[in-house]
């Protein structure tokens, strides 16, 4: 597979001008997946910006590695998880960063590979995990091992499935589950499907198992704090997501680091002595035009949000 012809990064101008990249920049792209963000940061930091890439996926680090050789040392990436940001940062002596940036999607050559079980369009195992090397369970771990209880859940907590009680029943009395295309039957027969709907019904289904497989919003909880403390003052750190776990997520983050009182509004005099560390860049989501959804579908739920490091002691 071409890495240079399936892979189209979202909103790329917008990044480039969120983040403000200028020449002798030190950025930090914390989920390099296919590089086209990183190729671009380092394009417009050239002749002396620094890159350090970091993801889960040892293919997509390999990868990126190859596709960004023609920028010399000015590049490394790790085949690590962006929860060791700080530590990793330290380690490559690029502290303080000028931009830090997050893209929480996950690469059109994963979502292809039917062998990565993140879609059912073609049958695979079901796997999800971001990192196939790393010894945490798979889908299939969890689609035959958990309690029914414990289905609904992760269906209700991570996919907002309003038909996860359903949908639960239907795994369990069908276990073994044993493949992607297998689950998609089992909840296509939980919930009916005409076939009129844009949006297949195992759609909220197999985005539930992958964020909790890689427990994507425990890890995104986690870095936020880390990501702004390696950001010098006026160092950006920009967030693309693309659903509405993810993104209320960064919102509430990016909001309450904005302000210097997060006491409840009931409180006559402020007793948290919390200050704003951050201003808000982007005060409503980013989101991609009509050109960019034509050229890449997958880029219609995307949202990206950017705030800017304070100078304060």
């Amino acid at each position: 597979m071409n890495l240079e012809t399936t892979h189209i990064p979202v909103l790329l101008d917008e990044v480039l001008a969120g983040l403000q990249v200028h020449p002798g920049g030190r950025y930090l792209d914390a989920t390099v997946g296919g590089g086209g963000h990183a190729a671009a940061i380092l394009e417009a930091s050239a002749p002396d910006g620094r890159l350090l890439g970091l993801d889960r996926d040892p293919e997509a680090a390999e990868r990126t590695r190859e596709r960004l050789a023609v920028f010399g040392s000015r590049y490394n990436i790790l085949h690590t998880s962006y929860i060791a940001l700080s530590t990793v940062v330290h380690n490559s002596g690029l502290f303080p960063l000028d931009g830090v940036l997050f893209d929480l999607g996950f690469s059109s050559w994963q979502v292809d590979d039917p062998q990565r079980g993140f879609a059912f369009r073609e049958d695979g195992p079901l796997d999800m995990r971001f990192d196939p090397t790393s010894a945490i369970p798979t889908a299939g771990d969890l689609l035959n091992e958990l309690p029914e209880a414990d289905l609904v859940d992760i269906l209700r907590e991570y996919g907002e499935e309003p038909k996860c009680r359903r949908i639960a029943r239907e795994i369990v009395s069908s276990r073994p589950i044993r493949s992607t295309r297998h689950l998609a039957e089992v909840v296509q027969r939980a919930v009916g499907y005409s076939g009129k709907s844009r949006r297949h019904p195992a759609t909220l289904t197999f985005q539930a198992l992958r964020i909790a497989v890689n427990r994507e919003l425990e890890g995104i909880e986690k870095v936020l704090p880390q990501a702004l403390s390696m950001l010098r003052p006026g160092g950006r750190l920009a967030v693309i997501t693309f659903h509405s776990l993810e993104d209320r997520i960064v919102k509430q983050f990016m909001r309450r680091e904005s302000r210097d009182c997060i006491c409840p509004p009931d409180l006559p005099v402020c007793v948290c002595g919390h200050k704003a560390i951050v201003r808000l860049v982007t005060r409503k989501p980013v989101v991609p035009g009509a050109e960019e959804i034509q050229v890449n579908p997958r880029s219609r739920s995307a949202k990206l949000r950017v705030v800017e490091k304070l100078n304060v002691s």
